[in-house]
């Protein structure tokens, strides 16, 4: 029996402890429309709790586009006024939301266009793998939009302020090798080589301490938190930084160092 259509908008394919999420809409470029942002938040929620997950990709369907942004033909019915632009910015920020505080590491696996709705949702992950024939930009404000508070956050956040800003006021599309030098990739390699980059990347990331890579997302987050804030760390979040000592996981990686053997990290 096949999957309802908005299901099959977003799929979710997994081989072993590495989770495949799919933007499924080739015949569109992947275009992002109201289905697809509710049923990626639905996913993102469901990877966050499963414990069994080591890192999540993320991707467009297809090799000619991570997603052009977004489908422009909803404005009219979707978002033609500010209170249907908030109700509709709320699934957005769920999904957003769901990709940058899942607990596993997510990496964006970007083959050709990536600009809108599309680069925002790429911000949003640890990592960005791209090829070298990717394209990158936020032409919004051709279109009169503006990019709100989360997005914006994220994108100032990753590539400072200045150019940020040159991204959104310019509106340029620009290459690869642009979007390396500005600090929005990770890297770049041969477009017939980004998916074996990526899940190379991904396994490496899969193969070591699960917990240990959820303790370092949360604390590179809370140290980004608290440079714009007064708030100091607390005795609970200090501890926090010793409660690997305690864990099976580290009993299991010394030992098979000293003993010159690839650990086998059960998360616990």
């Amino acid at each position: 029996m096949s999957a309802p259509a908005e299901e099959n908008v977003v799929l979710v394919e997994r081989e072993g402890d590495i989770v495949t999420v799919v933007l499924n809409r080739p015949e569109k470029l992947n275009a992002l429309n109201k289905a697809m942002w509710r049923r990626l938040g639905d996913v993102m929620a469901e990877l966050d709790s499963d414990e069994s997950v080591r890192c999540v990709v993320l991707r467009g369907a297809g090799d000619k586009a991570m997603g052009p942004g977004a489908d422009i033909s909803e404005f009219e019915t979707e978002r033609a006024n500010s209170t249907q632009a908030a109700e509709y910015g709320a699934l957005m920020h769920r999904s957003m939301h769901g990709i940058r505080d899942c607990r596993h590491p997510v990496i964006a696996l970007i083959k050709g266009l990536c600009v809108g709705g599309a680069l925002e949702l790429a911000l949003m992950c640890d990592m960005r793998i791209c090829g070298e024939g990717s394209r990158f930009g936020v032409p919004i404000n051709r279109l009169g939009l503006v990019m709100a508070y989360p997005e914006i956050e994220a994108l100032v956040g990753l590539v400072g302020r200045s150019v940020a800003l040159e991204i959104l006021f310019e509106a340029r599309v620009f290459d690869a090798a642009e979007a390396k030098d500005k600090g929005l990739v990770n890297r770049v390699v041969p477009d017939d080589q980004v998916e074996a980059e990526a899940y190379a990347t991904a396994r490496r990331i899969a193969d070591g301490a699960p917990l240990v890579n959820r303790w370092h997302k949360k604390f590179a987050d809370r140290v980004l938190t608290g440079a714009h804030s007064a708030t100091p760390l607390s005795e609970a979040e200090l501890a926090d930084g010793y409660a690997c000592f305690d864990t099976e996981d580290f009993d299991t990686g010394y030992q098979a160092f000293l003993a010159k053997q690839k650990p086998d990290f059960k998360g616990r």
